[in-house]
């Protein structure tokens, strides 16, 4: 969801240190590609590939769609898990990788982190919690924007799926797409699905209060969003979350897991969503996760881990993943931290649907 500066134009600007403090690595490589082809992956991270297969058994038994796609390869890294682990290993199983060029050509590939939040709503609403959550309307094109929906464009027409006691949480359940809702009135608990948008254009609310000064760029985070709102009165929160026109709707789904826009259950730490493009739903990458203190600076160690692609989002482009860290407040402390880079793989089956993993329409490749 933030822009940042290629680090290329950035050291030219604040001089010629390469920046490393959200973990970036040189390794005296340059990429031409977004997908490049490596014939041998080294990295010393520490290795922690415990929950791939279980996010993998996810995939094959709910999509035989996917599973006819990627339940070679799956097996087969799998196998490698149980064998090896060493990622120079990887062509032995006839794995092909294909290493992310990165924003800055030098395989930085930016990660953030989203979670399932869960929000506090009552079916009714009171003098407290009087911020309505809606289901999607019947419109295409023609949809009302944040600000017209704030304004009452959807009032009386039946939309309602509980209300909230402050306009903040509800905004932050859509950026991560889904989440848990405890209702506070009957002490139940809902998952509410995506349940579509208003197809208008994303605007970060964290890069606006970074244009108007009111956050620094180095403390942006999830915490920070939350701390200027408690800061500011109804007024001047609503102004700002109205800059962005964007508005996802939900769809109530009783004692349903978290799922991802590929309809497979997300395990944290074991999913991610990513560019569409050049990630199909279901595609296993190897990536060296970079690792944050507690208080959001990294560790200054990366750990290698294998994942795979089931969301997407507006925001996740290109050289930008969003990896699941989970359920809760704990785990949105954690997601709101990211925003650090580490080095990813792309993977594929040599003989397989899978193979060549390298391989994108020329208009992908930049």
């Amino acid at each position: 969801m933030k822009k940042y500066l290629p680090l290329a134009v950035a050291s030219l600007l604040f001089g010629c240190a390469q920046p490393t403090e959200r973990a970036q690595q040189y390794k005296d490589v340059e990429f031409n590609k977004t997908l490049n082809a490596v014939e041998n992956v080294q990295s010393d991270s520490s290795r922690d590939f415990t929950e791939f297969h279980k996010q993998a058994e996810q995939v094959v038994m709910k999509s035989p769609s996917m599973a006819k796609v990627y339940q070679p390869l799956y097996e087969k890294l799998n196998e490698w898990v149980l064998e090896s682990g060493d990622p120079s290993d990887l062509a032995k199983f006839d794995i092909q990788t294909a290493q992310l060029g990165g924003g800055d050509s030098k395989g930085n590939v930016l990660f953030t982190g989203y979670f399932s939040p869960v929000m506090e709503l009552r079916h009714q609403a009171n003098e407290q919690y009087k911020y309505p959550v809606y289901a999607k309307p019947d419109c295409s094109d023609n949809c009302p924007t944040r600000a017209e929906i704030n304004a009452g464009a959807l009032e009386g027409k039946g939309l309602e799926l509980g209300y909230a006691a402050n306009m903040i949480d509800p905004f932050l359940m859509e950026v991560q797409g889904s989440g848990f809702v405890h209702f506070e009135d009957d002490d139940s608990l809902e998952y509410f699905a995506y349940g579509g948008k208003n197809n208008k254009a994303y605007v970060s609310i964290g890069r606006v209060l970074i244009e108007r000064g009111e956050v620094s760029r180095e403390k942006m985070s999830m915490k920070a969003i939350k701390e200027w709102v408690l800061a500011n009165d109804e007024a001047k929160v609503r102004e700002l979350l109205e800059q962005n026109p964007s508005y996802v709707f939900f769809a109530p789904r009783a004692d349903a897991p978290v799922t991802g826009s590929a309809g497979i259950p997300l395990l944290p730490m074991a999913s991610v969503a990513g560019d569409r493009s050049i990630f199909p739903m279901g595609t296993p990458i190897l990536a060296e996760v970079p690792l944050l203190k507690p208080d959001g600076t990294w560790s200054g160690v990366h750990q290698l881990r294998l994942l795979i692609v089931l969301d997407t989002g507006g925001a996740v482009k290109q050289n930008h993943l969003d990896l699941y860290h989970g359920m809760g407040p704990r785990a949105g402390t954690e997601a709101g931290h990211y925003k650090h880079f580490g080095r990813v793989w792309k993977l594929g089956l040599d003989g397989s649907a899978t193979q060549a993993p390298w391989a994108m329409p020329p208009e992908k490749q930049k």
